[in-house]
């Protein structure tokens, strides 16, 4: 007889069973999907994921999809999370500038390996609710404000990475990005057909697009006033 309550992520031992749920998540739909880089890999076994959607849903906390988390917005497919954050090449030194705070669970695993994180999210109920489960990571600095424009403040960035999807690349975004540094960021229209693209930028300015797979993201909401 199965005496978990997997609702609850505790056994009736008392248990909590989310770790080993996480090591199997980790196991089968990261590293079996050719994931290798230690620091990546490490950073997904740390973060509870269910620590970023509602309770009710904690039973899906690791399936292999992306989950609602309110405000007609989602937290990614583990695996989207961890391959986005691979493309970021990581060493730990890094500065990364995030747009589309969302949940907080790719902030969270940016968190584990860059030195400081800097997120923006425009929904504000979203962002006042994620604020208080990211309060835990020291290194994470959250902002209220148009992510298109980026966060001029602070730039540049060494990475910046890009969790919704605007229907080309914000200008905003390479000016704030420094040469030689990466970003990561889904593009293209509403729904199906948008592609998951790896930029780097050049010492002239310019910068190079390397194609990585087809994605579908919910798109980069606009047009709200800036605010710290």
């Amino acid at each position: 007889m199965n005496h978990n309550n997997p609702a609850s992520g505790i056994d009736r031992a008392g248990n909590d069973i989310m770790p080993e749920r996480r090591r199997r998540m980790v196991d089968s739909q990261i590293v079996a999907r050719g994931i290798k880089d230690a620091k990546v890999i490490n950073a997904m076994l740390s973060v509870p994921r269910e620590d970023f959607i509602d309770k009710d849903m904690s039973e899906s906390a690791y399936d292999d999809r992306p989950l609602p988390i309110g405000f007609g917005q989602t937290i990614s497919q583990p695996y989207i999370v961890a391959l986005m954050t691979e493309l970021l090449e990581l060493n730990g030194n890094e500065r990364v500038l995030e747009i589309g705070t969302g949940s907080g669970y790719q902030t969270a695993v940016l968190s584990k390996i860059a030195n400081k994180v800097y997120s923006i999210e425009i929904v504000e109920p979203l962002y006042e609710k994620t604020a208080k489960i990211l309060a835990l990571y020291k290194n994470v600095v959250l902002s209220l404000r148009d992510g298109y424009n980026g966060w001029e403040e602070f730039a540049p960035y060494d990475r910046i990475i890009v969790t919704a999807a605007p229907e080309d690349i914000p200008q905003p975004l390479i000016s704030q990005l420094k040469t030689k540094g990466i970003m990561v960021l889904p593009s293209g229209p509403s729904g199906w057909g948008q592609s998951l693209i790896k930029i780097l930028k050049k010492a002239d300015g310019t910068f190079s697009k390397e194609y990585v797979c087809d994605v579908a993201f919910v798109p980069l909401t606009r047009n709200r006033q800036d605010r710290p």
